[in-house]
């Protein structure tokens, strides 16, 4: 079935993608859509209310995710808009009802009477420089400005575009279980190439899952920021005994964390509070033959002062991966915190406790935000460990280092914008 340019895609997108007879154009289109439609709803919207000439909620909504599909098609994809009004059309009139068409068809046409920029020209004027800014960029305002808090201006807007372009896949050898020669992938010609940091990483063009290392667990799929938070922590001296992931779910850097345990003699367990997210941590350390407790990390189901060495990476925001999580800037509001960050301090105070006197603990997140990464670290001081210069064991990535943090972000880094702190508990190892 060649579906070009008006793509039946309102139904959900993997299902779409099983369709037999589906060339491999169609997919791809039908994938830019989807996720394209997702990632800039906030600002199809108001372009759609306007053309339109009333709230969006008068609307029904089965049609306004078939005028967000056609917005993008015409403002975003350059598709002919003749041909994305039609296809509209003839959805709505399929899928929602006959009495939608000539609505779909009139704003449809509204719609394509302006480009985006002139579009974007009308709907922001009067607003200031952040909101234009997250306008052009398909991001809630806060995000704007809680980013420029955290960056030169000269890098702002590189931020914002980077979180629009999709992550590599990147690949992760599970240290002692496979590597890059025996899975053929530095063969001409596969689509590999070396991660620029991480010993342990690739990025790969391809699918992942035929890939025979990555069935059997030797390989995982992970993005290089977490393999080098994970790396990080490894590289900090602590003596030999038990490593610790206190929220381990969905399991990559338990993996990686126990190759590079038993490098050191160690061993390593895994804890995640959620039964189904403790299974995929099982998934991805069956190469190991390693376990997952299911546990809440600020109670563990362990003595404390047991470990070497703590990963705490914690829930959080997950605004440093927006690039992977399509509609994940819509969804998040500043609102999350108050409940985001009482868990982050329950979590690293776990941490510190859970670690052994001397033992290191690695404080994680996906987010760059202020008040969930050094605010969080500060707020732990209370003279029981001392904060290491994280950027010192990651000396092979540039611009990184935060004063004592290191902070990844996409547009530097080509990674997630992780956020790390690495604390060493005081007193004298046993």
């Amino acid at each position: 079935m060649e579906i070009g340019g008006g793509a039946y895609a309102h139904v959900v997108l993997p299902k779409w993608l099983k369709q037999p007879g589906l060339g491999e154009s169609d997919r791809r289109f039908i994938t830019e859509l989807v996720n394209g439609v997702c990632r800039e709803r906030g600002v199809l919207d108001p372009i759609i209310a306007a053309a339109a000439g009333r709230p969006l909620e008068t609307l029904q909504p089965a049609v306004i995710v078939i005028l967000r599909m056609l917005a993008r098609q015409v403002l975003r994809m350059r598709v002919p808009h003749h041909s994305a009004v039609h296809t509209s059309v003839e959805l709505a009139g399929q899928r929602v009802g006959e009495r939608t068409r000539g609505l779909v068809n009139a704003v449809g046409h509204q719609i394509a009477a302006r480009d985006f920029d002139q579009w974007a020209g009308e709907l922001t004027a009067g607003m200031d420089d952040f909101g234009k800014l997250a306008f052009t960029t398909f991001h809630p305002r806060w995000i704007v400005a809680a980013y420029s808090k955290l960056l030169p201006a000269g890098e702002l807007e590189a931020a914002l575009a980077q979180n629009n372009v999709p992550a590599r896949t990147t690949l992760v050898l599970r240290p002692g279980l496979s590597d890059f020669i025996e899975s053929g992938l530095l063969a001409a010609g596969t689509g590999f190439e070396a991660a620029r940091y991480s010993p342990y990483g690739g990025y790969y063009d391809g699918n992942p899952g035929r890939l025979a290392a990555v069935a059997d667990g030797g390989i995982g799929v992970q993005d290089e920021g977490s393999q080098l938070v994970a790396l990080a922590l490894s590289r900090v001296d602590a003596r030999q005994g038990w490593w610790l992931d206190l929220c381990a779910g969905p399991g990559g850097k338990a993996a990686l964390l126990t190759g590079l345990a038993l490098q050191d003699g160690s061993k390593l367990l895994a804890s995640e509070i959620h039964p189904h997210r403790a299974e995929l941590v099982k998934q991805n350390l069956r190469g190991y033959r390693g376990t997952c407790v299911v546990a809440d990390g600020r109670h563990g189901a362990w003595n404390t002062g047991s470990f070497t060495r703590v990963l705490a990476d914690v829930p959080c925001t997950g605004l440093g991966a927006l690039r992977r999580r399509a509609d994940a800037r819509w969804r998040k509001s500043e609102a999350d915190l108050e409940t985001l960050v009482p868990l982050q301090r329950a979590l690293l105070a776990a941490a510190v406790e859970s670690a052994a006197p001397g033992g290191v603990v690695a404080y994680v997140t996906c987010s760059p935000l202020g008040r969930e990464t050094a605010e969080i670290v500060a707020a732990a001081e209370d003279g029981s460990f001392e904060l290491l210069q994280a950027g010192d064991y990651l000396p092979e990535v540039p611009d990184a280092a935060t004063g004592p943090f290191v902070q990844l972000w996409p547009h530097r880094h080509g990674t997630d914008a992780m956020f790390l702190a690495l604390l060493r508990k005081r007193g004298n190892p046993r």
